[in-house]
């Protein structure tokens, strides 16, 4: 029941495509455990890697657009910003009582950002990364 990479969802940079690809491998796993009935406790481990993972990520993301001088670099880094406070609320949401209705809620909204995340801003990021030096594929 997992969610699968896709070539389509490919940025054409090499590292932000390794880390979009770690994160799709994580979120299928919460979503195989909660075909288990265990998706409560895979939820934990969601927020612990999410606490880890996307500040890495972002931050690699927010480096190379600053280095580039990218034009979209506030909004998107805006989106990363909401991403976190929507994570921590889900967070504080699961800590008061964790529900099935509410692992399927953090499923849902993950999954979600990170499509359309990866769909929009991180493709528009990928094409303006690839049209300047280097185009961000060694990093």
């Amino acid at each position: 029941m997992g969610i699968e990479w896709t070539p389509n969802l490919s940025t054409g940079i090499q590292w932000q495509d390794r880390h979009h690809k770690e994160l799709f491998s994580k979120i299928s796993r919460l979503l195989d455990a909660m075909t288990l009935g265990q998706g409560k406790e895979e939820v934990v481990s969601l927020f612990k890697f999410l606490d880890e993972y996307i500040i890495y990520h972002f931050e690699a993301e927010e480096q190379a657009m600053s280095k580039h001088a990218y034009p979209g670099a506030f909004i998107h880094t805006a989106e990363h910003t909401h991403f976190i406070e929507d994570i921590a609320a889900l967070r504080d949401e699961f800590r008061k009582g964790p529900s099935t209705g509410l692992v399927i809620k953090v499923q849902r909204q993950v999954v979600d950002w990170l499509l359309n995340h990866i769909c929009g801003p991180d493709k528009k990021l990928g094409e303006f990364l690839s049209s300047v030096e280097g185009g961000g594929k060694a990093q």
